[in-house]
């Protein structure tokens, strides 16, 4: 496969995640500049409870960054990486680094309206081996530029939370899926945050919505109120996505039924519960409905629904 163009191409490109489901299709592809509709844009999280602070998400990106680089020094770089069909250890290595570096100079630059062009220098290595230690390198460059930045500032976001921040913490889901896709492919066990793994489940459900313009399957997630549940059992974590006419989003769990099991069918048509970096997996498509990680109930069919059309 020509790297040049089915990496830095699409990089150029994709403003939003990269970080595909198994799903047989090109992984980052899309335009992800463009935001989604069905919220308000001035939504966050709807419970800060899990959701960790921006300072923690900046130091994540470079511990992210850092399990990543020792997962693949020394290895073979022209392993296949399965989660993303089509790519091997290098080009998920070239993909990761380059978004931090992207997402680095919209920080820099302090963007507040779509950018007219998606150039960034990338200084990427010429020669495979030396990917290791430039993504390494590309994390630095955002940590000078997390330094220099007040994270709350407002900002263009193609998401739900026109801040700064909001770059640095779809940043840290990028790396730290990225970093799991890279250990699966050496056959390691990932081990994620349990906290943390909230924090992207949060994070992925929020901004969903916003996405339609690189995951154009999103369009399909409508209904007539249905809603699906979905709930973290090794820690606080619980999100109700309902799906309407005109979009879908997030709806707030009533107090009475927070951490309460999901066997309220009143509440959700459709329930999924798994551990905090479980589930974040399954969104994420690294793992099945089947898995043994998972336990879900309800409308069977609206659940395939779900996992048919929200490939982020």
């Amino acid at each position: 496969m020509d790297r040049d163009e089915s990496v830095d191409g699409r990089m150029n490109e994709d403003m939003g995640t990269g970080a595909s489901a198994n799903t047989g299709e090109d992984a980052g592809a899309g335009d992800g500049l463009d935001g989604g509709a069905g919220l308000d844009r001035g939504a966050g999280s709807l419970d800060a409870r899990w959701v960790a602070e921006p300072a923690i998400h900046c130091a994540a990106v470079l511990t992210e960054t850092t399990r990543f680089v020792t997962a693949v020094e020394g290895a073979d770089l022209a392993t296949p990486v399965p989660s993303c069909p089509g790519w091997t250890l290098v080009d998920l290595i070239r993909h990761t680094g380059s978004v931090q570096r992207m997402f680095s100079g919209l920080l820099r630059g302090r963007v507040q309206e779509r950018p007219l062009t998606r150039d960034t220098e990338l200084d990427l290595p010429t020669s495979d081996h030396a990917y290791p230690a430039w993504l390494r390198a590309s994390s630095h460059v955002a940590a000078d530029v997390f330094a220099d930045t007040t994270l709350d500032a407002p900002m263009w976001v193609w998401g739900a939370d026109p801040h700064a921040r909001f770059w640095v913490r779809r940043m840290l889901f990028e790396t730290l899926v990225h970093r799991v896709d890279a250990e699966l492919a050496l056959g390691s066990t990932p081990l994620i945050d349990p906290a943390l793994a909230a924090d992207g489940v949060d994070e992925f459900l929020v901004n969903l919505p916003f996405a339609a313009s690189f995951a154009p399957r999103t369009s399909h997630l409508r209904g007539t109120g249905e809603g699906i549940r979905f709930r973290c059992t090794d820690r606080a974590g619980d999100w109700l996505v309902r799906l309407r006419p005109d979009g879908f989003g997030l709806d707030p769990i009533p107090a009475d039924a927070a951490g309460v099991p999901l066997a309220d069918t009143a509440l959700a048509d459709a329930t999924v519960e798994a551990a905090a970096a479980d589930l974040l997996l399954f969104l994420y498509g690294r793992l099945d409905l089947t898995a043994r990680a998972l336990t879900s109930s309800g409308d069977e069919a609206l659940l395939r629904h779900w996992v048919a059309n929200s490939a982020f």
